[in-house]
């Protein structure tokens, strides 16, 4: 359900009717406004096209929202993320990509050790 929140959340602060979310990502409303209501849970490639409809990551429906000491992290990391930052559009969006994956397979992995680990 938070993640159905989240992406009604995002539109609702983008302006942006369900319908108008529905026809970028080639579904109808009424499919759309179960996924936002949390009756059915969209596959990977939905919320792949919904967060491309609604121009977020995948990562923004899935993570909790936190704040982070930004002095706590080191400094060369800190100066590859001001660097990014600087980067064409198209380059941004490959780097994003690529990391959105490598958290996806990440968050995939240890959900499944955990779950693997409850049932032992």
């Amino acid at each position: 359900m938070i993640v159905a929140e989240r992406i009604k959340n995002v539109r609702m602060s983008k302006n942006l009717s369900q319908k108008e979310v529905a026809l970028s990502i080639g579904i109808n409303q009424a499919q759309y406004s179960r996924i936002e209501s949390g009756k059915v849970e969209p596959t990977l490639s939905s919320l792949d096209k919904i967060a491309n409809a609604l121009n977020v990551s995948v990562s923004d429906f899935l993570t909790k929202d936190k704040s982070y000491d930004i002095q706590s992290y080191d400094s060369s990391l800190i100066e590859r993320l001001k660097m990014i930052d600087e980067l064409d559009e198209h380059e941004r969006k490959s780097i994003f990509s690529i990391i959105d994956i490598a958290i996806a397979k990440k968050r995939l992995t240890d959900t499944l050790s955990n779950a693997l680990n409850v049932n032992k």
